[in-house]
């Protein structure tokens, strides 16, 4: 998808998807497990040091994926002379797409889940599933089938966005501000962990830091950004 999105544009940016990709992939990889680590799972992992690369074991998290992969995507763009806005306004719906898939592939791992639902109705894990150990045979809310729904909702708003006059940036910063939206009340539904920050649960703290800043950028383009190059 962030290969027929780029040729699309036809900036010749479309060549440097495979190696942007590598990059960004590898420096979520990293971030998305550290943040697990510190944000989410500090209270095992600090008696457990040496377990903290193996990510085979599961634990990833999409928000530090998110942060620690645009560094790398800034960090890209600015060596290869591409403009970053433009460039992360283009890649946009295919990351939230690929979020997408990636809920889904929680669905299949049994991670990601909800919590019990109370009633009768629900997701059933099989038994070698974390969601299984964690709570056996109750049903649980499928929040990660929900999130991935909402994410390729999302995927269709910001195509359809795209499509109109903007400035350069702004497609991107809409991205996380839903994204932001969408987590922060489909954290309600988690049963995965449960570390509480100031009342909150820490990704849901996250959510509305992250989804305040991308807000104020998107308002600070409107006035003071480069128009995009659909709008030339």
């Amino acid at each position: 998808m962030g290969y027929a999105l780029t040729k699309k544009e036809g900036h010749g940016w479309h060549i440097h998807i495979f190696d942007f990709a590598t990059c960004c992939g590898l420096a979520g990889i990293i971030g998305g497990r550290l943040w697990d680590v510190f944000f989410f799972d500090w209270a095992y992992y600090q008696h457990h040091l040496l377990e903290i690369p193996f990510i085979w074991q599961g634990g990833m998290a999409i928000q530090g994926g998110i942060i620690a992969g645009t560094l790398a995507g800034i960090w890209y763009t600015k060596k290869h002379h591409i403009p970053t806005w433009a460039f992360a306004d283009t890649l946009a719906p295919a990351i939230i797409l690929g979020q997408a898939v990636g809920r889904m592939a929680n669905l299949m791992n049994g991670d990601a889940f909800g919590h019990p639902t109370g009633g009768s109705f629900g997701i059933l894990y099989p038994e070698t599933t974390l969601a299984y150990q964690t709570y056996g045979h109750q049903p649980l809310w499928p929040a990660e089938i929900w999130e991935s729904q909402c994410d390729v909702l999302l995927f269709v708003i910001l195509l359809f966005y795209s499509s109109f006059p903007h400035k350069r940036g702004q497609v991107f910063c809409l991205y996380v501000f839903l994204y932001c939206i969408e987590r922060f009340f489909l954290e309600f539904l988690r049963g995965d962990y449960f570390t509480i920050v100031s009342g909150l649960k820490s990704a849901q703290l996250t959510a509305l830091i992250a989804g305040i800043i991308a807000i104020i950028i998107f308002f600070i383009l409107q006035y003071k950004g480069m128009p995009s190059f659909q709008n030339k």
